[in-house]
């Protein structure tokens, strides 16, 4: 059982709120206990419960990432939801950024709500547990507005617990503003939080979550971004720089003060694909693992490896053999097909990344099935054939998400020393990937070979006349194989300024498009427009601040 599990409900208790139907409602949200607020942050117990209660506000909706260039829905009609936001065709009235944009605010809130409570308890400023305790919701505070600029850019935003319904109408918030509030989080996590151990969850904030999710957010600041003009811009050269640099003090902090324990998951034979079947078989490692959002039971599941996965049928059986069967895989996304071709043979995230098999329920064996498919592929990384058998309920798991790994980081350094022209230190970085999922080590030599058609497709959007445009081509290919599905993809095309020409590429040319348009994404997306979610509808409706002005293209 997991640490997160046994907190879960109390925490919950301790600091439930009100799901209302937008943001202006969810800010004016108050906690439904017996406890008004000053009466109940009075000890250090209370306060661990507000904390839980706010990790368990940041779960649900990681599958909303929308369609890329390695993975879509199965289905294709305007279903006002999930397959029509991955399909590029959503309206402010879609029911799943709806849902996102309320989980956001009702979590922001929590975090304010919480960090206020804590910090004005007696003896805080000398209490270092409870500055730890802050420091965790500071690091949620900063993940949920990081969210909030990626998905909707300039927001209503607030670090402040509002108790009158009045002042929670917010005028859109700079999303450079919001920016420097996440800086000043994850500074403040990173300087009260220790460092991850072996005796550490990946449920719970450490310093090297706090430093990771720095790295991510100064990389995604320094590239292109929709703004209310409707243009894709980024920041001046001086500015980008200073968050580059940013980045690589934090990956240097993780080589000097993280670096005896940090790094990759630890098995001799493959340990890409050992991580992933642990994070199906709910196996907690934070040495690679660097923050997972926790799916605890019974009051909130995941779909990773249900719904995101390796399809799995439905299973015949009598009600005392579901604890010998493997539970049903609804699969509803799919991965393009070539990137199995994209691979070296021996590179080992191939077998994880695309998975061309399903599991049918045989009657007469009375047992799943194998079978392999063709010019079909699968959501690889999370797979009921790799959780125990027996499930509690078909359409869910308890799997976590690991939002942020050592894999990702070591990507993201490799990727600022390139911009900053220290090409040499880039190289060494991708390699030691490459070594880790035992694929060739690339130089400027075999550069052609495995980054060129026809072993890969060509980028013309890419200018690799130099070796740091080599190095672009090479983290375009190597984030998709190393960090497929795992909520990065679509805003590394995003914040590369290449997000339209990408889908254009991989719609005209997968083989998913044959038989007719089952990969609609390239010919829906609009740039402009659709690097950013719009607003929803009942934000707009009720927030008379925001000048019933929605996001560029809405």
């Amino acid at each position: 059982m997991k640490r997160l599990k046994y907190l879960y409900l109390s925490g919950l208790f301790s600091i439930s709120i009100l799901s209302l139907t937008s943001c202006s409602d969810i800010l004016t949200e108050k906690p439904v206990n017996v406890y008004e607020k000053d009466d109940f942050f009075i000890r250090e117990e209370n306060a661990e419960m507000a904390v839980i209660g706010v990790y368990a506000g940041v779960t649900g909706d990681y599958n909303l990432w929308a369609s890329d260039d390695i993975y879509y829905p199965n289905r294709t009609e305007n279903d006002n939801g999930q397959s029509a936001l991955c399909h590029y065709i959503s309206t402010p009235a879609n029911q799943s950024i709806n849902s996102a944009w309320k989980n956001r605010y009702t979590a922001l809130n929590r975090a304010n709500y919480t960090i206020d409570g804590i910090q004005q308890m007696k003896g805080y400023r000398d209490n270092k547990k409870l500055q730890s305790l802050a420091a965790e919701v500071m690091f949620l505070r900063a993940l949920v507005s990081f969210d909030l600029v990626r998905m909707w850019g300039d927001v209503p935003y607030t670090t402040e617990y509002s108790k009158n319904y009045e002042d929670t109408y917010k005028p859109r918030t700079d999303r450079q503003i919001i920016y420097d509030q996440i800086i000043s989080d994850l500074d403040y996590a990173k300087k009260h939080l220790v460092w991850a151990d072996n005796s550490s969850s990946p449920e719970r904030a450490t310093q090297g979550s706090a430093r990771a999710l720095l790295m991510r957010v100064q990389l995604h600041r320094a590239g292109y971004s929709l703004q209310m003009n409707g243009k894709l811009e980024r920041p001046d050269e001086d500015k980008r720089k200073n968050y580059l640099n940013t980045v690589i003090e934090e990956w240097e902090a993780f080589q000097e003060e993280g670096g005896n324990f940090h790094g990759f998951y630890e098995d001799t034979e493959n340990s890409y694909e050992a991580l992933f079947k642990s994070f199906s078989a709910e196996k907690l490692n934070s040495k690679e693992s660097l923050f997972e959002i926790a799916y605890q039971y019974p009051n909130r599941k995941g779909n990773f490896g249900t719904m995101i996965g390796v399809p799995v049928g439905q299973p015949v059986i009598a009600s005392n053999e579901q604890n010998s069967v493997m539970g049903r895989a609804a699969n509803q996304f799919q991965c393009l097909p070539e990137w199995n071709d994209f691979f070296e043979e021996a590179d080992q995230r191939r077998q994880v990344m695309v998975a061309m098999h399903t599991w049918d329920w045989n009657t007469e064996q009375h047992t799943h099935v194998r079978r392999e498919v063709t010019n079909t592929a699968y959501v690889g990384k999370w797979r009921r054939e790799w959780m125990p058998l027996g499930y509690d309920d078909p359409n869910s798991s308890n799997a976590n998400f690991c939002y942020i790994r050592y894999g990702e980081i070591v990507l993201t350094a490799a990727e600022a020393y390139n911009e900053l022209g220290n090409t040499a230190k880039a190289w060494e970085l991708i390699n030691m990937i490459r070594k880790r999922a035992k694929a060739t080590k690339l130089s400027l030599s075999n550069y052609k070979s495995l980054m060129k058609a026809p072993k890969v497709w060509d980028l013309n959007f890419i200018d690799d006349s130099d070796e740091t445009g080599k190095i672009r081509t090479v983290l375009f290919w190597e984030r998709a194989f190393e960090l497929a599905y795992e909520g990065v993809r679509k805003y590394d095309l995003i914040r590369w300024g290449i997000f339209k020409e990408t889908l254009q590429l991989f719609g005209q040319k997968t083989a998913a498009n044959q038989k007719g348009i089952y990969y609609p994404a390239g010919n829906n997306f609009q740039t402009g427009k659709h690097e950013l979610f719009p607003i929803p509808e009942d934000e707009m409706l009720i927030n008379y601040k925001l000048n019933n002005k929605n996001n560029p293209g809405y």
